[in-house]
């Protein structure tokens, strides 16, 4: 597993509940600050094996970024168990629950 994805993996996975994070600002994070199209891909290709909390991951806008349906339900029920405010077109403040580690 190459660095930048072994550290994609260990931020997502000290998301904590309640929050989220960006692609984006994930990517940065994990040294690749326009790589937020490969957080993407290592959360569809590592979200089961590394049982990864995806549903804490949102586009800059703020909103999740799935467009299949069952997906971006799912995406929002986990959400909003977690008490994260989900609007029912997918939007969510994230000055509110954005989560911003230490070392961003």
């Amino acid at each position: 597993m190459n660095p930048f994805t072994q550290r994609v993996i260990e931020i997502i996975q000290g998301i904590p509940e309640g929050y989220v994070m960006t692609y984006g600002q994930i990517a940065g994070l994990a040294g690749s600050p326009r790589g937020a199209r490969q957080v993407v891909r290592i959360l569809h290709s590592s979200s089961g094996k590394h049982r990864l909390p995806w549903h804490r991951v949102v586009n800059a806008r703020g909103e999740i970024g799935i467009q299949q349906e069952e997906g971006r339900m799912l995406q929002m029920l986990y959400l909003r168990g977690e008490g994260v405010e989900v609007a029912d077109n997918g939007q969510l403040d994230l000055d509110r629950w954005r989560f911003i580690p230490l070392d961003e």
